[in-house]
C-alpha cells in the first residue's frame, strides 16, 4: 500500500482550522466560564509571545509544565506547540523525589507553574531548570 504524500496533521493544525471557521463557538467550559475558539486562540498567542519575548524560549527547547486542570493549561499547551517546543506534562500532585525524577527525565530547560505554587522546596534544587510562574492564568 502506498504511503500518503499529504503532510501529517497535528492537533494544532486542527485547532487553527476550527478557530478560523468557528471563532465564536464554545470550545471549553470551566466552572461558569465559557471560552470560545477565538478566546483560546488569542490567549495562546499571548502566551506564545510572552514565552518567546520575555523568557527567550526558542523552538526545540523542552518545557516542563506543572499546572492544575485549569483553562491556562490548554493555552499553554497550544502556545508551546506554536513555538515548536515539546511539552513535558508534570503531575501537579507530585512532590519531593518523584517531582525531581520527573524533571530530570524530561530534560526541560524551563518549568512553568501557576503563580504561588509551593511544591518546589522539597525537590532538592532544580539544577539547570529555570522556573517561571505562568502569569496567563484563568481570570
Amino acid at each position: 500500500r502506498r504511503m500518503s504524500r499529504r503532510p501529517p496533521v497535528t492537533l494544532l493544525d486542527v485547532f487553527r482550522q476550527h478557530a478560523r471557521r468557528r471563532p465564536h463557538r464554545p470550545l471549553l467550559l470551566f466552572q461558569d466560564q465559557v471560552y470560545t475558539f477565538e478566546d483560546v486562540e488569542r490567549r495562546s498567542n499571548r502566551a506564545a509571545w510572552a514565552l518567546s519575548r520575555r523568557l527567550g524560549l526558542q523552538s526545540g527547547r523542552t518545557v516542563a509544565v506543572f499546572l492544575p486542570n485549569e483553562p491556562a493549561y490548554l493555552w499553554t499547551w497550544l502556545a508551546l506547540a506554536k513555538l515548536g517546543c515539546p511539552m513535558a506534562c508534570l503531575n501537579c500532585n507530585v512532590r519531593g523525589r518523584a517531582l525531581r525524577h520527573a524533571l530530570d527525565t524530561a530534560r526541560a530547560t524551563l518549568l512553568l507553574a501557576s503563580p504561588g505554587e509551593r511544591g518546589w522546596g522539597d525537590t532538592g534544587g532544580i539544577g539547570g531548570v529555570t522556573k517561571a510562574s505562568l502569569l496567563l492564568a484563568s481570570p
